[in-house]
């Protein structure tokens, strides 16, 4: 008998607790933990032995992969219980965690960091840096730019005479006004989008649905923050400069000033 054979017919007669940690790769005391947990549904009993099917193979793998993501196994079990089919629950997860950041962090040492930003060479500019999340320590002189197109913007303004000190003091600003945004967006789509699907029971057939919310409402609130700020800096921009003609128009020129004392 082959093992293609002999694997066709354990599927088709059921696989025992052994059987099934051996093709999971998993240990029969992890699963009996997950049974216990509730994660896997009980096996078939036939006579005294317990037999499992590709369900729970499926099971297993989805929680495997899952935890991959960061989940614990409370979490998970929060999530099996939702409803929905594996792919469902796996694409689910996958959505929620994936970064909304379309660049990829950059690792670099303290010197790279101190020509992209200056915040190397001043401990304290590293520590506030450090607490916005725009550099992680990831180990010794090694750092992560978790927004390299931000600490290029930083670059810029330094070269345009703008501080370190400045730029980190903005980038603060900008994150509280950030949060505030992201809650914005985050708030609309738990009152508008999940709380009326949990209202209807999580119903299996919706959780695509769901899913495609979530994905979608990442470049949508994107597109909508940076149409908003442009109006924003336009008006902004447009008050500001006016303010100082009219300000400059009012104050003596300290040209005819000069001529004066010469004459």
């Amino acid at each position: 008998m082959t093992d293609v054979t002999r694997e066709s017919e354990e599927a088709a007669s059921g696989l025992t607790i052994d059987a099934l940690a051996q093709r999971t790769g998993m240990t029969v005391r992890n699963i009996r933990a997950y049974q216990s947990r509730g994660l896997l549904p009980p096996p078939e009993v036939r006579g005294r032995t317990g037999f499992y099917g590709d369900e729970h193979q499926a099971r297993i793998e989805l929680i495997r992969e899952l935890q991959a993501e960061g989940f614990n196994l409370e979490a998970i079990k929060r999530l099996l219980e939702a409803g929905g089919s594996s792919a469902d629950v796996l694409r689910f997860t996958r959505a929620v965690h994936e970064p909304f950041a379309d660049e990829e962090p950059h690792i670099v040492t303290g010197d790279d960091l101190a020509v992209a930003g200056g915040v190397e060479a001043n401990p304290e500019l590293l520590r506030k840096a450090l607490k916005l999340g725009l550099v992680t320590e990831v180990g010794p002189d090694r750092y992560e730019l978790r927004s390299p197109r931000l600490v290029a913007a930083g670059g810029e303004l330094a070269d345009l005479g703008v501080p370190p000190e400045a730029t980190i003091e903005v980038v603060s600003k900008l994150r509280r006004h950030a949060d505030g945004v992201a809650r914005t967006f985050v708030d609309l789509f738990i009152d508008q989008v999940w709380k009326p699907f949990d209202a209807a029971g999580r119903p299996p057939e919706r959780w695509p649905e769901i899913v495609d919310a979530i994905e979608r409402l990442r470049p949508l609130a994107g597109e909508a923050l940076i149409a908003v700020f442009k109006l924003a800096m336009t008006e902004a921009v447009d008050k500001a400069f006016g303010r100082e003609i009219e300000r400059a128009s009012r104050e003596p020129d300290p040209r005819q000033s000069r001529k004066r004392r010469r004459s």
